[in-house]
C-alpha cells in the first residue's frame, strides 16, 4: 500500500509540473491569413483571483485595419483613433488613421463565469505570413488588474511568459479565383 501511495504521490507531483499555465485572456481563432478580413474573438475565462471582471481594454497591432468593435450588451464601448505608422490601402482607398485600442467597460464578468469580447479588422496584405500580431490586454476587475501584455523576444516562446499578450499567428493570403 505505502509502494502504491508513493507512486501516486509521484505521478500527482509529476503532472503539476509538466501542466502548463492556464491561458487567460486568449484569442478564439489563432491564425488567419494576411489580406483577409478578421474577428478577433477575446476569450475571459476568470476574473483577478476571485473578483470580477469590469473592464477589458486591448491594444490594436500595427497592420490591423478598419477596427470595429462589436456592441455586447450591458456593456459600453471606447475607442481611441490615432494615424497609422504608414498609409494602408484597403477596399480602393487610403486609410492614415484607425483605432489604436478599444475598451469594453460598465459592465460585470463575475469569476465563475466566461465571456467574450470581439471585434473586426482588416489584416493588412503587407504583413508576414508566419509572424505573429500581439493584441496587449488589460482586465481590471473590481479587485485587481491583470496585464496581459507581455510579447517573447525571439528566444522566448509565448509558452514561457506570465502574462502573455494574445496573438494571432498570420498565414499566407488565400488566392481568390474571381
Amino acid at each position: 500500500m505505502r509502494i502504491w501511495l508513493g507512486f501516486a504521490a509521484v505521478i500527482g507531483g509529476s503532472l503539476l509540473v509538466i501542466t502548463p499555465a492556464f491561458p487567460h485572456v486568449t484569442l478564439a481563432v489563432k491564425e488567419a491569413p494576411v489580406g483577409a478580413d478578421y474577428k478577433a474573438v477575446f476569450r475571459v475565462p476568470h476574473g483577478c483571483k476571485g473578483s470580477a471582471t469590469i473592464k477589458l481594454s486591448v491594444k490594436m497591432p500595427e497592420g490591423i485595419v478598419a477596427v470595429k468593435p462589436q456592441p455586447k450588451p450591458g456593456w459600453q464601448i471606447e475607442t481611441v483613433k490615432e494615424p497609422y505608422d504608414k498609409p494602408y490601402h484597403l477596399y480602393h482607398s487610403e486609410v492614415t488613421q484607425g483605432v489604436e485600442s478599444v475598451t469594453w467597460f460598465g459592465g460585470r464578468l463575475p469569476d465563475d463565469y466566461y465571456d467574450e469580447f470581439a471585434l473586426i479588422g482588416h489584416l493588412d496584405g503587407g504583413l508576414e505570413p508566419g509572424s505573429r500580431l500581439y493584441f496587449p490586454a488589460v482586465q481590471t476587475c473590481e479587485q485587481g488588474v491583470e496585464r496581459w501584455v507581455e510579447i517573447p523576444d525571439t528566444s522566448q516562446s509565448p509558452e514561457q511568459l506570465r502574462f502573455p499578450a494574445p496573438f494571432l499567428k498570420l498565414l499566407p493570403a488565400v488566392e481568390n479565383d474571381d
